[in-house]
């Protein structure tokens, strides 16, 4: 229910479609809404998994050298391709590279979150000049993010003070630097750096 009220908040992010995946034993949820630029079939759809069936993401943007990263993976790798849209070869690459190669190969404007089915990590990341924004809130009982911080509020619409030092920040600046926001339990995952959260109960 919640999931839904979030893809509802994002629909102008992504007209064309939307969906939700839950892993209920970790209590981990993801929503996205989509708008398909380089795919338009179902193939291109999200959440997506690999092909190992040990990841899943969730990815917003575009990867300008994605046909080039994908015949790198093809040389060495034997990868059913199911279709043609650059999240898929992003997630390839995830999955094959790992995430320090594949973000330092990639070349676009993007966010993501990627769930660890294995491992039970979830990985949030941003391109090198975040021009795709992702906030996320964590505190004792829950960890939340999302590509506008008014979906966080839909999750989690309880502590969101305003920072006072991001207030002067922005009159002053006209901007907040990350990894703060106007709130002060919400931040913003930094241009080209990935943050990492273990759900494992080892």
């Amino acid at each position: 229910e919640i999931l839904n009220k979030v893809c509802k908040e994002l629909y102008h992010r992504g007209p064309d479609e939307n969906d939700i995946w839950l892993d209920k034993e970790c209590n981990l949820g993801f929503a996205h809404t989509r708008l398909s630029i380089q795919d338009l079939s179902k193939n291109g759809s999200q959440p997506m998994f690999s092909n190992n069936s040990k990841f899943v993401i969730i990815f917003n943007g575009e990867i300008y050298n994605h046909h080039s990263i994908r015949s790198q993976l093809n040389l060495n790798n034997r990868i059913n391709w199911k279709g043609n849209s650059d999240t898929e070869t992003f997630l390839e690459a995830l999955s094959h590279w790992g995430i320090e190669k594949t973000l330092l190969k990639s070349s676009g404007m993007f966010a993501f979150a990627l769930w660890d089915m294995q491992n039970k990590i979830l990985t949030l990341g941003r391109d090198r000049f975040g021009e795709k924004p992702l906030y996320y809130k964590l505190n004792e009982n829950e960890l939340v993010f999302a590509s506008e911080l008014k979906a966080i509020k839909v999750i989690s619409n309880n502590n969101n003070e305003i920072d006072a030092d991001s207030l002067r920040s922005f009159i002053s600046l006209s901007y907040i630097p990350a990894p703060k926001t106007i709130y002060k339990t919400i931040y913003k995952v930094k241009p080209g750096t990935y943050i990492q959260k273990s759900l494992s109960d080892n």
